[in-house]
Protein backbone atom coordinates (compact mmCIF):
# COMPACT_ATOMS: atom_id res chain seq x y z
CA UNK A 1 0.00 0.00 0.00
CA UNK A 2 1.35 3.68 -0.86
CA UNK A 3 0.00 6.40 0.53
CA UNK A 4 -0.40 9.47 -1.09
CA UNK A 5 1.72 12.72 0.11
CA UNK A 6 2.06 16.24 -0.13
CA UNK A 7 5.67 15.69 -1.21
CA UNK A 8 4.79 13.87 -4.51
CA UNK A 9 4.15 16.79 -6.09
CA UNK A 10 7.18 18.71 -5.38
CA UNK A 11 9.53 15.65 -6.41
CA UNK A 12 7.02 15.84 -9.82
CA UNK A 13 7.83 19.09 -10.47
CA UNK A 14 11.08 18.60 -9.52
CA UNK A 15 11.72 15.35 -11.88
CA UNK A 16 10.35 17.36 -15.03
CA UNK A 17 12.10 20.70 -14.42
CA UNK A 18 15.66 20.45 -16.60
CA UNK A 19 17.40 22.63 -14.33
CA UNK A 20 17.56 19.76 -10.84
CA UNK A 21 19.78 19.80 -8.04
CA UNK A 22 20.32 16.93 -6.57
CA UNK A 23 17.60 16.61 -3.35
CA UNK A 24 18.08 16.34 0.05
CA UNK A 25 14.99 14.94 1.83
CA UNK A 26 14.93 15.19 5.46
CA UNK A 27 12.57 14.95 8.30
CA UNK A 28 12.17 12.45 11.27
CA UNK A 29 12.89 8.46 10.92
CA UNK A 30 9.56 6.93 9.91
CA UNK A 31 7.95 9.78 8.00
CA UNK A 32 8.11 7.95 4.61
CA UNK A 33 10.94 9.31 2.95
CA UNK A 34 12.28 6.18 1.52
CA UNK A 35 8.34 5.03 0.00
CA UNK A 36 7.78 8.51 -1.42
CA UNK A 37 11.27 7.94 -3.46
CA UNK A 38 10.18 4.57 -4.10
CA UNK A 39 7.34 5.69 -5.76
CA UNK A 40 8.64 8.92 -7.45
CA UNK A 41 10.97 5.62 -8.75
CA UNK A 42 8.08 4.41 -10.68
CA UNK A 43 8.16 6.54 -12.72
CA UNK A 44 11.64 6.41 -14.10
CA UNK A 45 12.91 3.22 -16.36
CA UNK A 46 15.85 2.78 -13.90
CA UNK A 47 16.04 2.97 -10.28
CA UNK A 48 19.23 2.31 -8.88
CA UNK A 49 18.91 2.32 -4.76
CA UNK A 50 22.03 2.26 -2.37
CA UNK A 51 21.11 1.84 1.40
CA UNK A 52 24.49 2.49 3.18
CA UNK A 53 23.03 0.81 6.54
CA UNK A 54 22.47 -2.35 4.44
CA UNK A 55 25.34 -2.39 2.27
CA UNK A 56 28.06 -0.43 4.57
CA UNK A 57 30.63 -1.77 1.64
CA UNK A 58 29.32 0.73 -0.58
CA UNK A 59 30.97 3.68 1.88
CA UNK A 60 34.35 2.80 0.22
CA UNK A 61 33.31 2.18 -3.40
CA UNK A 62 32.16 6.85 -2.71
CA UNK A 63 35.46 7.02 -0.84
CA UNK A 64 37.82 6.10 -3.27
CA UNK A 65 36.02 7.04 -6.57
CA UNK A 66 35.55 10.90 -6.65
CA UNK A 67 34.50 10.77 -10.36
CA UNK A 68 30.85 10.80 -10.48
CA UNK A 69 30.49 9.46 -13.27
CA UNK A 70 32.66 6.33 -12.81
CA UNK A 71 30.78 6.21 -9.47
CA UNK A 72 26.96 5.40 -11.17
CA UNK A 73 28.70 3.76 -13.63
CA UNK A 74 29.99 1.11 -11.57
CA UNK A 75 27.14 1.42 -9.25
CA UNK A 76 24.98 0.24 -12.61
CA UNK A 77 27.28 -2.26 -13.06
CA UNK A 78 27.00 -3.64 -9.70
CA UNK A 79 22.76 -3.87 -9.61
CA UNK A 80 22.91 -4.70 -13.06
CA UNK A 81 20.86 -1.17 -14.07
CA UNK A 82 21.37 0.82 -16.99
CA UNK A 83 22.48 4.65 -15.98
CA UNK A 84 20.88 6.91 -18.59
CA UNK A 85 20.56 10.35 -17.27
CA UNK A 86 16.62 11.32 -17.46
CA UNK A 87 15.12 8.08 -17.42
CA UNK A 88 17.76 6.94 -14.19
CA UNK A 89 16.98 7.74 -10.46
CA UNK A 90 19.53 7.34 -8.16
CA UNK A 91 18.64 7.03 -4.37
CA UNK A 92 20.90 7.43 -1.82
CA UNK A 93 19.43 5.98 1.34
CA UNK A 94 20.91 6.52 5.00
CA UNK A 95 23.30 8.71 3.51
CA UNK A 96 24.38 9.89 7.33
CA UNK A 97 26.23 6.42 7.33
CA UNK A 98 28.82 8.09 4.72
CA UNK A 99 29.83 11.54 4.80
CA UNK A 100 31.54 10.60 1.32
CA UNK A 101 28.41 10.16 -0.27
CA UNK A 102 27.28 13.17 1.28
CA UNK A 103 29.70 14.93 0.16
CA UNK A 104 29.43 13.65 -3.78
CA UNK A 105 26.50 15.62 -3.71
CA UNK A 106 28.02 18.68 -5.00
CA UNK A 107 29.81 17.13 -7.50
CA UNK A 108 26.55 15.63 -8.70
CA UNK A 109 25.40 18.87 -9.58
CA UNK A 110 29.10 20.02 -11.12
CA UNK A 111 29.77 17.19 -13.04
CA UNK A 112 26.80 14.90 -13.76
CA UNK A 113 23.58 17.77 -13.74
CA UNK A 114 21.74 15.83 -16.01
CA UNK A 115 21.27 12.68 -13.85
CA UNK A 116 17.96 12.88 -11.00
CA UNK A 117 19.77 11.96 -7.54
CA UNK A 118 18.03 12.23 -4.33
CA UNK A 119 19.63 11.48 -1.15
CA UNK A 120 17.24 10.74 2.42
CA UNK A 121 18.83 9.81 6.04
CA UNK A 122 17.79 9.34 9.75
CA UNK A 123 19.45 11.57 12.01
CA UNK A 124 20.36 13.55 8.85
CA UNK A 125 20.74 17.17 11.33
CA UNK A 126 23.63 15.51 13.14
CA UNK A 127 26.05 14.63 10.38
CA UNK A 128 25.29 18.09 8.21
CA UNK A 129 26.39 19.71 11.77
CA UNK A 130 29.66 17.68 11.75
CA UNK A 131 30.20 18.03 7.47
CA UNK A 132 32.42 21.04 6.64
CA UNK A 133 30.85 21.50 3.43
CA UNK A 134 28.46 19.40 1.11
CA UNK A 135 27.50 21.19 -1.26
CA UNK A 136 26.18 24.41 0.28
CA UNK A 137 23.87 26.36 -2.79
CA UNK A 138 24.61 22.92 -4.92
CA UNK A 139 21.61 20.78 -3.45
CA UNK A 140 17.58 21.76 -2.78
CA UNK A 141 16.37 19.90 0.65
CA UNK A 142 12.71 18.85 1.04
CA UNK A 143 11.30 18.72 4.30
CA UNK A 144 8.92 15.59 5.29
CA UNK A 145 7.02 15.11 8.14
CA UNK A 146 4.02 12.38 9.36
CA UNK A 147 0.35 12.44 6.89
CA UNK A 148 -1.02 15.94 7.64
CA UNK A 149 -4.95 15.76 8.35
CA UNK A 150 -5.81 15.90 4.37
CA UNK A 151 -3.56 13.08 3.48
CA UNK A 152 -5.18 10.98 6.64
CA UNK A 153 -8.32 11.68 4.77
CA UNK A 154 -7.10 10.82 1.27
CA UNK A 155 -5.51 7.79 2.65
CA UNK A 156 -8.68 6.66 3.86
CA UNK A 157 -10.90 7.59 0.83
CA UNK A 158 -12.39 10.87 1.03
CA UNK A 159 -10.56 12.98 -1.24
CA UNK A 160 -14.30 14.04 -2.38
CA UNK A 161 -15.11 15.29 1.19
CA UNK A 162 -11.78 17.66 1.12
CA UNK A 163 -13.13 19.22 -2.56
CA UNK A 164 -16.27 19.83 -0.57
CA UNK A 165 -14.37 21.24 2.08
CA UNK A 166 -12.08 23.45 0.04
CA UNK A 167 -14.94 24.91 -1.19
CA UNK A 168 -16.45 26.41 2.27
CA UNK A 169 -15.87 29.51 3.53
CA UNK A 170 -17.97 31.76 6.27
CA UNK A 171 -20.03 32.36 3.58
CA UNK A 172 -20.87 29.21 2.61
CA UNK A 173 -20.18 26.64 5.42
CA UNK A 174 -20.50 22.66 5.46
CA UNK A 175 -23.92 21.19 5.63
CA UNK A 176 -23.84 19.69 9.31
CA UNK A 177 -23.54 15.73 8.33
CA UNK A 178 -20.23 16.26 6.21
CA UNK A 179 -18.78 18.72 9.00
CA UNK A 180 -20.39 16.02 12.18
CA UNK A 181 -17.87 12.95 9.24
CA UNK A 182 -15.27 15.17 8.95
CA UNK A 183 -14.92 16.03 13.27
CA UNK A 184 -14.68 11.85 13.56
CA UNK A 185 -12.04 11.79 11.23
CA UNK A 186 -10.48 14.27 13.26
CA UNK A 187 -11.03 12.74 16.35
CA UNK A 188 -9.62 9.42 14.41
CA UNK A 189 -6.46 11.21 12.91
CA UNK A 190 -5.59 12.31 17.07
CA UNK A 191 -5.49 9.06 18.27
CA UNK A 192 -4.15 7.22 14.94
CA UNK A 193 -1.91 9.91 14.14
CA UNK A 194 0.13 10.75 10.82
CA UNK A 195 2.88 7.99 11.03
CA UNK A 196 2.76 5.94 7.89
CA UNK A 197 2.73 2.74 9.46
CA UNK A 198 0.49 3.75 11.86
CA UNK A 199 -1.98 5.37 9.42
CA UNK A 200 -1.92 2.22 7.10
CA UNK A 201 -2.74 -0.06 10.04
CA UNK A 202 -5.98 2.24 10.61
CA UNK A 203 -6.82 1.80 7.00
CA UNK A 204 -6.40 -1.73 7.06
CA UNK A 205 -8.50 -2.82 9.71
CA UNK A 206 -9.70 -0.05 11.41
CA UNK A 207 -8.42 -1.05 14.82
CA UNK A 208 -6.55 1.44 17.00
CA UNK A 209 -4.91 -1.67 18.86
CA UNK A 210 -2.84 -2.56 15.95
CA UNK A 211 -1.99 0.96 15.42
CA UNK A 212 -1.02 1.54 18.94
CA UNK A 213 1.67 -1.98 18.20
CA UNK A 214 3.10 -0.34 15.31
CA UNK A 215 3.24 3.52 17.33
CA UNK A 216 5.05 1.01 20.04
CA UNK A 217 7.68 0.21 17.21
CA UNK A 218 8.35 4.00 16.15
CA UNK A 219 8.67 4.97 19.74
CA UNK A 220 11.33 2.13 20.52
CA UNK A 221 13.25 2.69 17.47
CA UNK A 222 13.14 6.40 18.42
CA UNK A 223 14.94 5.58 22.15
CA UNK A 224 17.79 3.12 20.53
CA UNK A 225 18.73 6.12 18.02
CA UNK A 226 19.79 7.93 21.08
CA UNK A 227 23.10 6.30 21.36
CA UNK A 228 23.67 7.72 17.64
CA UNK A 229 23.03 11.59 18.91
CA UNK A 230 26.72 12.12 19.39
CA UNK A 231 29.32 10.56 21.62
CA UNK A 232 29.19 11.75 24.56
CA UNK A 233 25.22 11.83 24.77
CA UNK A 234 23.49 10.86 27.88
CA UNK A 235 20.97 8.51 26.99
CA UNK A 236 19.09 9.00 30.04
CA UNK A 237 18.83 12.57 30.11
CA UNK A 238 17.86 12.57 26.54
CA UNK A 239 14.82 10.11 27.41
CA UNK A 240 14.11 12.12 30.86
CA UNK A 241 14.21 15.36 28.68
CA UNK A 242 11.80 13.72 25.50
CA UNK A 243 9.21 12.49 28.80
CA UNK A 244 9.52 15.88 30.45
CA UNK A 245 8.63 17.85 27.16
CA UNK A 246 5.71 15.43 26.51
CA UNK A 247 4.25 16.24 29.68
CA UNK A 248 4.65 19.99 29.19
CA UNK A 249 3.46 20.31 25.67
CA UNK A 250 1.37 23.14 25.11
CA UNK A 251 3.12 25.10 28.37
CA UNK A 252 6.06 27.31 28.37
CA UNK A 253 9.23 24.80 28.97
CA UNK A 254 10.34 24.45 32.63
CA UNK A 255 14.01 22.89 32.77
CA UNK A 256 13.39 22.05 36.57
CA UNK A 257 10.76 19.58 35.79
CA UNK A 258 13.23 17.35 34.13
CA UNK A 259 13.52 13.90 36.25
CA UNK A 260 16.91 13.73 37.44
CA UNK A 261 19.80 16.48 39.02
CA UNK A 262 21.14 17.71 35.77
CA UNK A 263 21.00 22.09 35.14
CA UNK A 264 20.04 23.50 32.47
CA UNK A 265 22.52 23.64 30.01
CA UNK A 266 22.52 20.24 30.01
CA UNK A 267 18.67 20.23 29.72
CA UNK A 268 18.64 22.58 26.55
CA UNK A 269 21.77 20.56 24.98
CA UNK A 270 18.94 17.58 25.22
CA UNK A 271 16.35 19.60 23.50
CA UNK A 272 18.32 20.75 20.60
CA UNK A 273 19.77 16.95 19.67
CA UNK A 274 15.71 16.11 20.11
CA UNK A 275 14.56 18.81 17.84
CA UNK A 276 17.60 18.15 15.19
CA UNK A 277 16.51 14.45 15.46
CA UNK A 278 12.69 15.72 14.42
CA UNK A 279 11.25 14.42 17.63
CA UNK A 280 10.16 18.00 19.08
CA UNK A 281 9.63 21.41 17.51
CA UNK A 282 10.41 24.65 19.06
CA UNK A 283 7.69 27.53 19.42
CA UNK A 284 9.19 30.58 20.29
CA UNK A 285 7.60 33.43 21.97
CA UNK A 286 7.69 36.81 19.46
CA UNK A 287 6.90 40.43 20.97
CA UNK A 288 5.64 40.44 17.16
CA UNK A 289 6.29 44.40 16.58
CA UNK A 290 7.07 43.53 13.08
CA UNK A 291 8.27 41.11 10.52
CA UNK A 292 10.48 38.79 10.41
CA UNK A 293 8.56 37.26 13.67
CA UNK A 294 11.78 35.81 14.42
CA UNK A 295 13.80 39.23 14.96
CA UNK A 296 12.16 39.61 18.62
CA UNK A 297 12.29 36.80 20.34
CA UNK A 298 12.47 35.55 23.54
CA UNK A 299 14.52 32.77 24.43
CA UNK A 300 13.79 32.60 28.36
CA UNK A 301 9.65 31.62 27.09
CA UNK A 302 9.67 28.74 24.55
CA UNK A 303 7.48 26.16 24.09
CA UNK A 304 7.71 22.39 22.24
CA UNK A 305 5.60 20.57 20.06
CA UNK A 306 6.25 16.52 19.87
CA UNK A 307 6.02 15.14 16.53
CA UNK A 308 3.14 13.08 16.38
CA UNK A 309 -0.41 13.21 18.35
CA UNK A 310 -0.52 9.25 17.64
CA UNK A 311 2.97 8.74 19.41
CA UNK A 312 2.14 11.60 22.27
CA UNK A 313 -1.07 9.86 23.71
CA UNK A 314 0.60 6.09 23.35
CA UNK A 315 3.98 7.98 25.00
CA UNK A 316 1.43 8.83 28.25
CA UNK A 317 -0.14 5.16 28.06
CA UNK A 318 2.97 3.48 27.96
CA UNK A 319 4.92 4.96 29.85
CA UNK A 320 3.92 8.40 31.79
CA UNK A 321 0.42 7.60 32.50
CA UNK A 322 -2.69 9.90 32.54
CA UNK A 323 -3.68 8.93 28.31
CA UNK A 324 -7.19 7.12 29.47
CA UNK A 325 -8.54 10.98 30.13
CA UNK A 326 -7.83 12.25 27.57
CA UNK A 327 -8.62 9.49 25.12
CA UNK A 328 -11.39 9.18 25.97
CA UNK A 329 -11.75 12.83 25.54
CA UNK A 330 -10.88 12.60 21.80
CA UNK A 331 -13.22 10.07 20.88
CA UNK A 332 -16.20 10.80 23.26
CA UNK A 333 -15.92 14.27 24.27
CA UNK A 334 -17.33 17.39 23.52
CA UNK A 335 -15.85 19.29 20.61
CA UNK A 336 -15.34 22.18 22.88
CA UNK A 337 -13.90 20.05 25.54
CA UNK A 338 -11.72 18.37 23.30
CA UNK A 339 -10.04 21.77 22.13
CA UNK A 340 -10.19 23.47 25.38
CA UNK A 341 -8.60 20.73 27.60
CA UNK A 342 -5.53 20.03 27.37
CA UNK A 343 -2.89 20.79 24.60
CA UNK A 344 -2.90 18.18 22.08
CA UNK A 345 -5.70 20.34 19.48
CA UNK A 346 -2.99 23.17 19.72
CA UNK A 347 -0.26 20.84 19.06
CA UNK A 348 -1.39 19.21 15.85
CA UNK A 349 -2.81 22.66 14.78
CA UNK A 350 0.96 23.84 15.01
CA UNK A 351 1.79 20.85 13.04
CA UNK A 352 -0.74 21.60 10.29
CA UNK A 353 0.49 24.70 10.07
CA UNK A 354 4.31 23.69 9.36
CA UNK A 355 3.03 20.60 7.12
CA UNK A 356 1.09 22.62 4.67
CA UNK A 357 4.16 25.00 4.02
CA UNK A 358 7.08 25.19 1.36
CA UNK A 359 8.52 22.21 1.67
CA UNK A 360 11.64 23.41 0.70
CA UNK A 361 12.66 25.45 4.13
CA UNK A 362 12.03 24.70 7.78
CA UNK A 363 9.00 26.87 9.34
CA UNK A 364 9.44 28.19 12.65
CA UNK A 365 6.52 28.31 14.84
CA UNK A 366 5.80 31.20 16.96
CA UNK A 367 3.64 32.33 19.72
CA UNK A 368 2.64 35.36 21.74
CA UNK A 369 2.65 36.52 24.91
CA UNK A 370 1.74 39.34 27.11
CA UNK A 371 4.95 39.25 29.05
CA UNK A 372 5.21 43.24 30.31
CA UNK A 373 1.86 43.49 32.41
CA UNK A 374 2.77 39.99 34.05
CA UNK A 375 -0.28 38.67 33.11
CA UNK A 376 -1.14 35.32 31.52
CA UNK A 377 -2.26 36.35 28.03
CA UNK A 378 -1.14 34.65 25.31
CA UNK A 379 -1.77 33.71 21.38
CA UNK A 380 -1.29 29.72 20.42
CA UNK A 381 0.42 30.70 17.29
CA UNK A 382 0.96 33.89 15.20
CA UNK A 383 2.64 33.69 11.42
CA UNK A 384 2.98 36.14 9.34
CA UNK A 385 0.72 36.16 6.12
CA UNK A 386 0.40 39.03 3.15
CA UNK A 387 3.03 40.84 4.92
CA UNK A 388 1.40 40.99 8.13
CA UNK A 389 0.78 39.15 10.85
CA UNK A 390 -1.99 36.73 11.66
CA UNK A 391 -3.20 35.48 14.97
CA UNK A 392 -4.25 32.10 15.56
CA UNK A 393 -5.73 31.13 18.18
CA UNK A 394 -7.26 27.21 19.20
CA UNK A 395 -10.62 27.63 21.22
CA UNK A 396 -14.06 26.51 21.11
CA UNK A 397 -16.32 28.62 22.61
CA UNK A 398 -17.94 32.32 21.34
CA UNK A 399 -16.46 35.37 21.00
CA UNK A 400 -16.77 36.91 24.48
CA UNK A 401 -14.14 33.96 25.85
CA UNK A 402 -11.57 35.42 23.50
CA UNK A 403 -9.95 37.83 25.92
CA UNK A 404 -5.92 36.94 25.03
CA UNK A 405 -6.70 37.63 21.19
CA UNK A 406 -8.61 40.64 21.42
CA UNK A 407 -5.64 42.02 23.54
CA UNK A 408 -3.21 41.31 21.24
CA UNK A 409 -5.28 42.91 18.05
CA UNK A 410 -6.06 45.50 20.34
CA UNK A 411 -2.52 45.84 21.28
CA UNK A 412 -1.10 45.46 17.24
CA UNK A 413 -3.76 47.53 15.50
CA UNK A 414 -4.69 44.18 13.66
CA UNK A 415 -8.23 43.91 12.58
CA UNK A 416 -7.82 40.15 11.07
CA UNK A 417 -7.27 36.75 12.99
CA UNK A 418 -8.19 33.28 12.67
CA UNK A 419 -10.08 31.38 15.65
CA UNK A 420 -9.65 27.79 14.90
CA UNK A 421 -11.97 24.91 16.76
CA UNK A 422 -14.32 21.86 15.41
CA UNK A 423 -16.92 24.11 15.08
CA UNK A 424 -17.83 24.96 11.83
CA UNK A 425 -16.82 27.67 8.88
CA UNK A 426 -18.13 31.27 10.49
CA UNK A 427 -17.49 34.65 11.11
CA UNK A 428 -16.67 36.65 14.22
CA UNK A 429 -17.30 40.28 13.17
CA UNK A 430 -17.47 41.98 16.86
CA UNK A 431 -15.37 41.74 19.64
CA UNK A 432 -15.84 43.50 22.77
CA UNK A 433 -17.55 46.55 20.54
CA UNK A 434 -14.98 46.80 18.59
CA UNK A 435 -15.19 45.70 14.35
CA UNK A 436 -13.16 42.48 13.86
CA UNK A 437 -12.87 39.96 11.06
CA UNK A 438 -11.96 36.77 12.89
CA UNK A 439 -12.70 33.78 10.40
CA UNK A 440 -13.60 30.32 12.16
CA UNK A 441 -11.54 27.80 10.51
CA UNK A 442 -11.78 24.47 12.08
CA UNK A 443 -9.24 22.48 12.59
CA UNK A 444 -9.78 20.03 10.12
CA UNK A 445 -9.35 23.03 7.28
CA UNK A 446 -6.27 24.53 8.34
CA UNK A 447 -4.59 23.80 4.53
CA UNK A 448 -6.97 26.54 3.96
CA UNK A 449 -4.82 29.16 5.68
Amino acid sequence: MYLNRLIDNELAKWQKSPAHKPVLLRGARQVGKSSSVRHLGESFDNYIEVNFEKRPELKRLFAEVHDVKELTARLGQLYNTSVVPGKTLLFLDEIQASEDALKSLWFFKEDYPELHVIAAGSLLEFTLKNTNAYGVGRIRSMFMYPLSFDEFLSANGHSSWLEARNSADADKPLFEALHNDLVQQFRSYLIVGGMPASVMAWVANHDYLQCAAEQDDILQSYYDDFSKYGTRVDTTLLRNTLQSAVLQVGKKFMYSKVEGECGSKAVKEALGMLCDAGLLKTVQCTAANGLPLGAETNPKFRKYIYLDSGLLLRMLDFGLGGAKELTQLVLAGSASDLVNKGSLAEMVAGWELVKYGNSHTQHDLYYWENISEGTTSEVDYVIAKDMKHLPIEVKSGTSGKMKSLALYMKKKGLTEAVRTSLENFGMITQVNGMERHIKIIPLYALSQI
